[in-house]
């Protein structure tokens, strides 16, 4: 190639780069993963959406505090349908296990499945009075050894193995739920530090970052917690009970089964 060759291809490459560097790229915005919509955002849903933090915080509060309330002895039917097996219509899905048991076998004695208050009652000493003692959204069927093991504990990690509940270890404060039920465990407990704000003559319940929380109205660990929701996204198991209760119990829903990204938008 000449020097007069080589000196025209030179120009025109220096022409062409220039053109390029004029050009602007579209901007791209990507949706967040865990970004969800459903069929009750335009209904149940419209006042909260869009917003954040406190905002968020008081949006659902109101929106889930219309509820219907049942009694304590009514818990018992209402864990045979909402936490029914999908896969034995005779049976009840046990929380920290995932074992199924009869329905039948509800009662207190080894063997059977009781109540479990996932927000456990002393934490705000609201007991099993209609309210947040009998709010299914976070009454679960749970093996009643399994039960008085994690007692009033708060949630972590680490611990012993739980003897009837394989995957799941406790220690002398804290309870960690097999990696199935993590997320359950969070989105239930968040659930009612929105509903419970104290203003229907219950504590203000709220998630906090301590282990050692006892009686005041406070669930720790809220960072565990975090964690948890975003590793163990709603089940199909999950979101059928969410409908079950909300059709058919208490004509409220947990927000954080529809919405889990919401839990991060508000802590």
């Amino acid at each position: 190639m000449s020097a007069a060759q080589t000196g025209r291809w030179k120009a025109r490459a220096a022409a062409i780069a220039a053109v390029l560097v004029t050009l602007t790229l579209p901007t791209v915005t990507a949706t967040p993963a865990s970004a969800t919509t459903t069929a009750y955002d335009s209904t149940y849903y419209k006042n909260a959406i869009g917003k954040t933090g406190t905002s968020l915080k008081s949006s659902l509060h109101t929106i889930i505090s219309s509820q219907s309330k049942i009694s304590y002895d009514a818990v018992w039917n209402a864990l045979k349908v909402t936490d029914q097996d999908p896969a034995n219509s005779a049976n009840v899905v046990l929380l920290y296990s995932g074992a199924s048991r009869s329905k039948s076998l509800n009662g207190g004695d080894v063997g059977d499945w009781n109540r479990e208050h996932v927000w456990a009652q002393s934490h705000g000493s609201f007991g099993t009075s209609a309210g947040p003692g009998t709010d299914l959204h976070h009454l679960r069927a749970c093996d009643v050894q399994v039960n008085s093991t994690r007692g009033n504990k708060d949630w972590d990690t680490g611990g012993s193995p739980v003897s009837g509940a394989s995957g799941s270890y406790t220690d002398s404060n804290s309870f960690e739920p097999r990696n199935a039920d993590k997320g359950d465990v969070a989105r239930m407990i968040l659930y009612m530090a929105v509903r419970y704000e104290g203003d229907d003559a219950w504590a203000d319940l709220e998630p906090n970052d301590s282990t050692t929380n006892g009686s005041v109205p406070f669930h720790g660990r809220l960072s565990v917690l975090k964690q948890w929701n975003e590793q163990d996204p709603p089940s199909a198991f999950e979101e059928r009970r969410n409908d079950v209760i909300f059709n058919t119990y208490q004509g409220n829903r947990n927000p954080f089964i529809d919405h889990p990204e919401w839990v991060e938008a508000i802590w």
